[in-house]
């Protein structure tokens, strides 16, 4: 698995490759900045981003499963983060002020954490200089990150080997999952276990990704 989420410039560099199943805008991020992640790329971008980049090296990338994302954010843990129970604007990029509405919805804070500055934008990949035991950084907010899988509300039936959870009547444009958080959403959205989705056609300036390598392709 990647080490940070896909930035701009290697996303600049891939869309210049050639088109394998749909074009690519080299430039779609709203927030600019060649180390900050890519965003505004949907599930659809994402897998003609990993098709190009496979076509070019002749080896298999392609988007994690939503298992294989869980088990590479958490590293051999059980909290709620990878670095503990908590989790501190200092060391993930989120929405760590409380609103101003009286909700419970969206809280700053998670746990016993502090509130702390909501920078309302993505920041460089590996700002905060904090790797899971996997050496995996930005596992917890910055950007939400696309799962190969189609999104299930439960899951009931899932595969017990950690594989791409297809829903073969689907539709092309059907909702994919994400994992992550990002840093408009509040901290219990940026947790290990914390399951977002979005239509394949989406593109959010919260919306990113990052690539694994296999040598097989998991169905």
């Amino acid at each position: 698995m990647g080490k940070y989420p896909v930035t701009q410039v290697q996303w600049r560099f891939v869309a210049s490759l050639p088109e394998v199943e749909r074009s690519l805008d080299p430039n779609p991020s709203g927030f600019e900045g060649d180390d900050h992640p890519v965003e505004r790329v949907s599930w659809l971008d994402a897998v003609e981003f990993c098709a190009r980049l496979s076509q070019q090296t002749s080896r298999n990338y392609r988007l994690p499963s939503e298992a294989e994302w869980e088990y590479a954010c958490r590293a051999g843990t059980t909290t709620p983060f990878h670095f503990g129970e908590t989790i501190d604007a200092k060391i993930a990029n989120y929405h760590a002020q409380d609103e101003e509405t009286g909700s419970t919805v969206h809280p700053g804070k998670y746990g016993r954490g502090q509130l702390g500055e909501w920078r309302e934008q993505t920041m460089p990949v590996g700002s905060f200089k904090v790797a899971n035991l996997f050496g995996l950084n930005d596992m917890h907010g910055n950007v939400w990150e696309w799962c190969a899988d189609h999104w299930q509300e439960s899951y009931e039936e899932a595969p017990v080997d950690g594989s791409i959870w297809i829903d073969p009547d689907a539709s092309e444009n059907a909702e994919r999952s994400l994992r992550g958080g990002s840093w408009d959403f509040p901290p219990q959205y940026c947790r290990s276990a914390c399951r977002y989705s979005g239509i394949a056609d989406w593109r959010d300036d919260a919306f990113g990704f990052r690539v694994v390598f296999s040598e097989r392709i998991l169905l």
